[in-house]
């Protein structure tokens, strides 16, 4: 008879037996945890950990893939996915209801498989407060099994992780068109949501970190994959873009050249002519007489 991995290590030891009830299957664990304001830390985590929101919790702060920490509210369904392999910290100041369902790398690798005919596919990031309400159908059908009277029916519990699992998969594992992405690059839904950052914050202080986030991706990951979807490191693609919004204003010209490089994110006019002048061949003024 095949054993059930052995998840206490990984999950259950670190969550108290006092706060709901949890479920090792061959598939994976699962467990409905209800918990005082506190705080959780996993470090580069042995399995995939998703956590599907019960009940709505404001002020959630979360980090994943790195350090800095994002708060936002977390409505119903909200899916939080950390990935094998990376660190993850939380911190919440309510109490917080939630399923947690631990999927080990071998039993994604076999759905993958047998969605894409071989192959490989690894779950990826996504951005803080994304509510998936499909995730949250199947937690909610996983928190009544587990709070059974007579018991949860294991093989239930395992079908419902193996549905979930394949779900995380089409959506969130680049099995699909909406995730069709470039080999490592970021997927077209990415790319578009890191493009209109951009471009609405183009005058302010853009980090790695706020890009990374903007995408679900963590910072080494996100360069490396902007990189291969625009063929430019984010700084370099900033930095053009400031200079499309300065030679469109410069054009127009009813905006003195310091304000237009105040508002294209340059600290002075200097400053957007040194840019210019490195990256365009081209002065401010020079661009104005042409216009």
């Amino acid at each position: 008879m095949q054993s059930k991995p052995d998840f206490h290590h990984s999950l259950f030891s670190e969550i108290p037996e006092n706060v709901g009830p949890r479920l090792a299957t061959l598939r994976g664990g699962v467990a409905h945890v209800v918990r005082p304001p506190g705080s959780q830390s996993i470090a580069e985590a042995e399995h995939n950990f998703i956590s599907i929101m019960l009940a709505p919790t404001q002020g959630l702060r979360s980090a994943i893939g790195g350090d800095r920490l994002h708060e936002y509210d977390a409505e119903v369904g909200t899916i939080v996915i950390t990935p094998a392999g990376m660190d993850a910290h939380a911190v919440w100041q309510h109490t917080r209801e939630n399923a947690t369902i631990v999927l080990p790398a071998s039993v994604l690798q076999e759905l993958a498989e047998q969605e894409r005919n071989g192959g490989r596919s690894e779950l990826q990031l996504v951005p803080f407060g994304t509510v998936d309400p499909w995730a949250l159908h199947i937690a909610e059908l996983m928190k009544a099994e587990l709070s059974r009277k007579e018991g949860a029916n294991e093989l239930f519990v395992e079908s419902l992780v193996t549905i979930l699992g394949v779900h995380l998969l089409r959506r969130y594992g680049g099995i699909g068109a909406s995730l069709t992405r470039t080999s490592g690059g970021l997927s077209s839904r990415q790319a578009q949501r890191v493009r209109q950052y951009m471009e609405t914050h183009v005058s302010r202080k853009i980090s790695i970190a706020d890009l990374a986030s903007v995408a679900g991706l963590s910072r080494h990951y996100f360069i490396q994959s902007f990189a291969k979807t625009f063929g430019k490191s984010p700084h370099q693609y900033l930095i053009d873009l400031r200079l499309d919004f300065a030679e469109k204003m410069l054009v127009r010209g009813d905006l003195a050249i310091a304000n237009v490089a105040h508002l294209c994110g340059f600290s002075s006019q200097s400053h957007l002519t040194t840019t210019m002048r490195m990256h365009r061949n081209i002065t401010p003024m020079q661009v104005r007489l042409r216009g």
